[in-house]
């Protein structure tokens, strides 16, 4: 059961990120889930200025470990499964940029397209 919690947590994570990363991009389509996508945003922004710990590293610590796996390293989620992976741990500040830089793209795109979605409704 905790392996089965662990996987589940680890899965639901990695689709947080890709939100985070790209989820602006869906409230060009669906105008309303910007708020949410803001909400994740927020959190990211957090999560890598004050380094507050995640509660989904959290709970796929404890998990891994109640099923007697190794727990995560204390550096958390994204050193264990992305950097040095993904892409080398040197490019970490370049690759938060670059998500940073999709995200003002995203909501640039979605505050152009809420622009023009008014003009046609108002004019």
């Amino acid at each position: 059961m905790y392996t089965l919690i662990a996987d589940a947590t680890m899965t639901v994570h990695f689709l947080f990120l890709g939100y985070l990363a790209v989820g602006g991009f869906l409230a060009w389509v669906l105008p309303r889930t910007i708020a949410g996508h803001l909400a994740v945003a927020a959190w990211g922004l957090v999560s890598v200025t004050v380094g507050v710990e995640c509660p989904l590293t959290l709970l796929e610590d404890w998990a891994r470990r109640n099923a007697g796996l190794p727990g995560l390293p204390p550096s958390g989620f994204i050193d264990h499964y992305i950097e040095g992976v993904v892409y080398p741990a040197r490019y970490t500040g370049t690759v938060q940029l670059g998500v940073a830089v999709l995200i003002a793209v995203s909501w640039g795109g979605w505050a152009l397209l809420r622009r023009s979605r008014r003009r046609v409704h108002v004019g």
